[in-house]
């Protein structure tokens, strides 16, 4: 990981100009795992009974190591640098209004490329910001390299313009 930190604060060097370009994060060595916050599918019924004001997101998030996924059309990977803690991460970690398990579930049904997003933990979090470390097919409005920002009105548009209605 340390190299890869290491092409990231290349981008912000004295004198503000970046010495790491888009080749340079191509060709980095990607780690098989990183540590995430995640949920596990088997405790979703822990909080079952509870009013939500006595669900503790602090017994249902876990620190773990999970694979770096292979990326999909119109996906990119990103090094999270920064990212929140939102109502989506808090809603998801007491399984309310349901778990999002369902709807990762329901979203593997749908093709092979998709099956892959159901699986036994799911990673949360809906805001960060980052570099761009890889693009599959299909992204052309980012490369490796790129600093960007993610949050959860993050539309299927590779343009600001999607963000203009917040009702998108």
């Amino acid at each position: 990981m340390r190299h890869i930190l290491e092409a990231i604060q290349s981008l912000t060097s004295s004198g503000g100009s970046a010495t790491a370009v888009s080749a340079d994060f191509e060709a980095l060595a990607l780690p098989e795992s990183y540590r995430a916050v995640t949920l596990q599918k088997e405790e979703t019924d822990m909080f079952a009974g509870l009013d939500s004001r006595d669900k503790d997101p602090r017994k249902s998030l876990h620190v773990q190591d999970v694979p770096v996924p292979e990326l999909g059309p119109g996906e990119a990977l990103v090094a999270v640098m920064a990212s929140s803690v939102n109502y989506n991460t808090v809603w998801s970690s007491i399984f309310e209004p349901i778990p999002t398990f369902h709807f990762l579930e329901r979203y593997g049904r749908l093709s092979p490329l998709a099956e892959r997003h159901d699986l036994p933990y799911h990673v949360i979090g809906s805001d960060l910001a980052g570099v761009v470390l890889r693009t599959g097919p299909g992204v052309n409005a980012w490369r490796p390299g790129d600093e960007v920002v993610a949050h959860c009105l993050s539309v299927e548009l590779e343009s600001s313009d999607g963000h203009n209605d917040t009702m998108l």
